[in-house]
């Protein structure tokens, strides 16, 4: 058996600007953190943010790469139709792209897109009732959570704007039977927004696996859960949370700034 290739990738921080450079670093860190955390899913989720300073350019990771792999300079610059805009060795993936586009096409709020297909995420998303209000993590979700029905895989254009209505301005979609998705006005507060959807959906699983009872959260708790979120992060969101995240990712796995 041969060796596995090892992949050679040179340095862009040279030849982009420093804006974009911080972008593709807060990009390729937002991949390996979501790596460390377990929600890959080989090489068939995407993270997509929108580059500052130009609506119609985004970042999409190569089509083929591991999310513990991405870097920031593997990265790929593509426009509304997944074609490349940059001269790139790295292939893109046009239909992964489907939901991404049309979210980041409707919203100018969504900087950041960020879908997985997280085991404890479809578990729930394949739940009739949805997320259920037990849990300090799903206040937050049930604030702003919106559903779209499961179409099969998201190939179609066609599929493009009943998406975009299902999600209105919502920051958490729950994608049924297919995943979760959510969108940040930075990459940090798309990556803290998953963080409490996708614990929210776990802390889920494992309470009904107990075969008991469970007990809801009052209406009104989760009516002024957001007031209470800008209070605790005072109103930096993922933000506040994004440097310490980035020191635990240096320490141990420092290689996405290539």
């Amino acid at each position: 058996m041969n060796a596995p290739e090892r992949l050679e990738i040179p340095s862009l921080q040279q030849r982009v600007s420093p804006e974009e450079w911080q972008m593709r670093l807060d990009l390729a860190a937002c991949y390996r953190l979501a790596a460390q955390f377990g929600w890959g899913d080989l090489i068939f989720t995407h993270i997509t943010a929108r580059l500052p300073g130009d609506e119609h350019a985004f970042l999409i990771n190569p089509y083929g790469m591991m999310f513990d792999e991405i870097t920031a300079s593997s990265l790929v610059k593509i426009d509304l139709e997944g074609n490349k805009l940059e001269d790139s060795p790295f292939p893109v993936n046009p239909a992964g792209f489907t939901i991404h586009s049309a979210i980041h096409a409707a919203r100018d709020d969504a900087q950041c897109v960020l879908h997985l297909h997280t085991v404890n995420g479809v578990a729930v998303a394949a739940q009739e009732a949805g997320v259920l209000p037990i849990s300090q993590q799903s206040i937050f979700v049930l604030n702003s959570l919106a559903y779209h029905d499961y179409e099969g895989l998201a190939l179609s254009d066609e599929e493009r704007p009943r998406l975009v209505a299902d999600f209105g301005d919502k920051t958490y979609l729950m994608l049924r039977n297919h995943g979760l998705l959510t969108v940040g006005k930075t990459i940090a507060d798309a990556f803290l927004n998953m963080y409490v959807f996708e614990t929210a959906c776990a802390i889920q699983v494992r309470a009904m696996s107990g075969g008991v009872p469970l007990r809801p959260i009052d209406p009104r708790i989760i009516e002024n859960a957001m007031e209470q979120a800008r209070t605790v992060t005072k109103s930096q969101g993922g933000l506040l949370a994004w440097p310490a995240l980035l020191r635990k990712l240096d320490r141990s796995d420092p290689g996405y700034k290539n």
